[in-house]
């Protein structure tokens, strides 16, 4: 197995501090869904309502995501992490629910367009034989971040900002983000590449990819409908539904998220020795397990288990999908096809999963109503295994003429 270079170990380095940081500013608004209701006298329905606005700035990212197969990706990663860590602190300071969503929007452009360009990056970046593993450890990495957040936010909460000094916490690292990328370079396989001063807007569905690009967006959409709701709305949901206190909510989410990481780490190398397909078949099951599990009426010790499969689920499903949609484009249109299909297409589902929870609430309860978006894994694993061309251990160059 081809060892990593002194570079690749900084890169790896950065990409994962890069990464962290994403899943800790990610993840706090599902932890603090409550306290912001509470704090602009919002309804469960007006919550959810907010959630989807705040998400539509994930659709929006496509605009900048593009732009890496023109700029470059280092360059690009360098705005998106700035531009989300400067909106993630301005959403500490403000006032009303308007100002709050449109920080938390414009947030989510930069966090969703910086996630992107991480994982095109590093998939051209690292030798193919690692190239799953090294995936699946930033995504990781990301879930790390989302579970260090869940364990200070109970203490962020108690101080006299309340919710907002999660926010601000949130913004601290642009010192050590702007430290780590000194003396990093650009992706060899991008700066291979003739420069493109002008995108076409749309053009992959003017290549022979653009079948393939559709099948990516329908696998994201089926994904993101359900990923975007599964742990969203499991504390709003433990506490008016099932009545937990703060403390019995803190020590599932606790246990649920240490719990969960050795799933967490270990998909990057599931992915390397078994292949795509079959790895998919694991976690896609293990994540429908965990959403059919974590909104139940059973015990704390069962919704414990459900949360610790949805957390491990959600997030190896993504190190799935981001792992096979880099794969399958050529370096000059891999930056817009990622981003058409995760960003454009597939995040729009998204921003409709909230609205949809939301809706069906009103009829099913919140349990049912976050367990029907279950739907969307199973047919998006259905997808892969029937139609998405096995990839492991072949280069990006072979990867993507595949067909």
């Amino acid at each position: 197995m081809t060892q990593l270079s002194s570079y690749h170990r900084r890169l790896f380095a950065f990409l994962s501090v890069a990464s962290f940081f994403e899943g800790f500013d990610y993840y706090a608004l599902a932890q603090l869904l409550p306290e912001i209701r509470a704090a602009f006298g919002l309804s469960i329905t007006q919550g959810t309502a907010l959630a989807s606005v705040i998400n539509f700035g994930m659709v929006l990212s496509f605009f900048l995501v593009r732009q890496g197969d023109r700029i470059g990706r280092r360059r690009l990663l360098s705005w998106t992490i700035t531009g989300y860590m400067i909106c993630t602190a301005l959403s500490a300071v403000t006032v009303h629910i308007a100002q709050f969503a449109l920080c938390q929007m414009l947030a989510r452009l930069f966090q969703t367009a910086e996630v992107a360009t991480v994982m095109v990056f590093a998939a051209e970046e690292f030798p193919a034989e690692r190239r799953g593993f090294v995936l699946g450890v930033i995504q990781g990495v990301s879930s790390l971040g989302a579970i260090v957040c869940a364990g200070v936010t109970p203490l962020l909460i108690g101080t006299a900002l309340g919710w907002r000094m999660v926010y601000l916490v949130g913004g601290v690292p642009l010192v050590l983000v702007a430290y780590l990328r000194r003396n990093l370079r650009d992706s060899q396989r991008f700066t291979g590449e003739a420069v493109q001063t002008k995108l076409p807007l749309l053009r992959v569905f003017r290549s022979r990819y653009r079948g393939r690009v559709l099948l990516m967006s329908v696998i994201w959409a089926m994904v993101m409908f359900c990923t975007q709701s599964a742990l969203l709305f499991w504390k709003d949901f433990a506490v008016t539904t099932r009545h937990f206190t703060a403390a019995q909510v803190g020590t599932c989410m606790t246990i649920a998220a240490v719990g969960s990481l050795p799933l967490v780490f270990s998909v990057g190398k599931l992915l390397d020795v078994i292949g795509r397909r079959a790895s998919t078949v694991i976690v896609f099951g293990l994540t429908l397990l965990g959403v059919g599990l974590a909104y139940t009426d059973y015990s704390s010790s069962v919704l414990t288990i459900g949360v610790l499969l949805g957390i491990a689920g959600t997030t190896c499903v993504l190190s799935v999908v981001q792992t096979i949609t880099t794969e399958l484009f050529p370096t000059d249109i891999r930056a817009e096809s990622f981003g058409i299909a995760n960003s454009l297409l597939g995040r729009t589902a998204g921003v409709l999963s909230p609205l949809v929870v939301g809706m069906l609430s009103t009829q099913l309860g919140y349990g049912l109503a976050v367990q029907a978006t279950g739907l969307g894994p199973l047919v998006a694993m259905l997808l892969i295994v029937l139609f998405v061309p096995e990839t492991r251990g072949k280069e990006l160059e072979e990867t993507a003429a595949l067909s």
